[in-house]
């Protein structure tokens, strides 16, 4: 049990991701923590959580909230204030890094903004890990599609950071840096399942950007538990990518729309957005494996790969590919439709 007896940070913890990492870590499913620390900017939204867990009360509850009122902490700062992010890391022994810009058009808008909280945001926690003289012993970077072959100020600057992160594995022999690498959660705030249910419940338009687009189709939970998984059993400087389905953006609005009249208006691509996204680029897949039911892609660095593997991939891992329709996709959907 990895986490057990342990003092977890979680940046970025209000976020739709970090509130569902917490949730499961105060289950208890990798060890009860000594502590859990939520560490963001936002003071109304720790606000907001810090009373919803106080009054978690139900019976299907009672050890989320008993272990709650025992290790749940929060700390108001930024990534991109090393201070901050330095004094939270010296009381950690596990970092879950969550905090990012992720909005593309926004950072497509504010490059620089993103540049600051992803890319010097990864600079600060490594360079407070490293300060931390191994009392961290684990980092997990989050990131995402979008930086695979990357289009995007939001994808460019994750795939620095999954770089920074990885890389911060030769700079200590005390912390075991991973990165997890997934595609849309399909709750997650601003993404597009609560934007189409949204129009939908206002009567339409359901407003796709082109017909082609696919996307990558991952639940928060399943997204949880490929951190979980990279945390158990990536060796350092591997990235863990989910096993997920895809599909059409038509497809995933049709099925939300079920039948009713509902009119759908293509908008055209906004900026920075691709039509399909990868998980594994053509250059990565001969250095991916299977790890369970998990792809890993081994590190770029060879100081840190070891030996060579038999490859899982022959070619690139896109949305563009297997992707569901029908039932299948009206099941992947059936607990978010309203």
């Amino acid at each position: 049990m990895i986490l057990e007896g342990k003092r977890v940070l979680v940046t970025g913890g209000t976020g739709s991701l970090g509130k569902t990492v917490v949730r499961r870590i105060l289950s208890g499913e990798l060890g009860v923590p000594e502590r859990v620390t939520i560490f963001s900017r936002d003071e109304a939204k720790q606000n907001d959580m810090r009373l919803a867990y106080l009054n978690r009360r139900a019976a299907t509850d009672d050890v989320i909230y008993e272990t709650t009122r025992r290790v749940l902490a929060f700390r108001i700062g930024d990534v991109r204030d090393f201070d901050a992010l330095e004094s939270a890391v010296m009381d950690a022994n596990v970092v879950v890094h969550a905090a990012a810009l992720k909005q593309v058009p926004s950072c497509e808008y504010y490059p620089v903004e993103a540049v600051k909280t992803n890319i010097d945001g990864a600079t600060n926690l490594v360079r407070a890990v490293v300060q931390s003289r191994g009392q961290v012993e684990l980092v997990a970077g989050i990131s995402t599609d979008k930086a695979v072959k990357p289009v995007n100020v939001m994808g460019m600057t994750k795939a620095i950071m999954e770089r920074i992160l990885l890389q911060a594995n030769l700079q200590t022999d005390r912390t075991r840096f991973v990165c997890v690498r997934y595609g849309n959660v399909i709750a997650s705030r601003g993404s597009v399942v609560p934007l189409f249910l949204d129009q939908i419940a206002q009567g339409g338009p359901v407003t796709i950007t082109t017909p082609e687009m696919t996307r990558f189709l991952l639940s928060l939970d399943r997204a949880v538990d490929t951190v979980f998984a990279a945390m158990k059993d990536a060796p350092r400087g591997e990235t863990f990518i989910p096993r997920a389905p895809s599909a059409r953006i038509t497809d995933l609005a049709a099925a939300l729309i079920d039948g009713r009249d509902i009119p759908v208006v293509v908008t055209g691509v906004r900026p920075g957005e691709k039509t399909h996204e990868i998980l594994v680029s053509e250059e990565e897949c001969h250095r991916t494996i299977r790890r369970g039911e998990y792809y890993a892609i081994l590190p770029i660095l060879p100081e840190l790969r070891g030996e060579a593997q038999e490859p899982a991939l022959t070619g690139e891992y896109s949305s563009a590919d297997g992707v569901v329709q029908g039932d299948e996709l009206r099941d992947l959907l059936h607990e978010y439709q309203r």
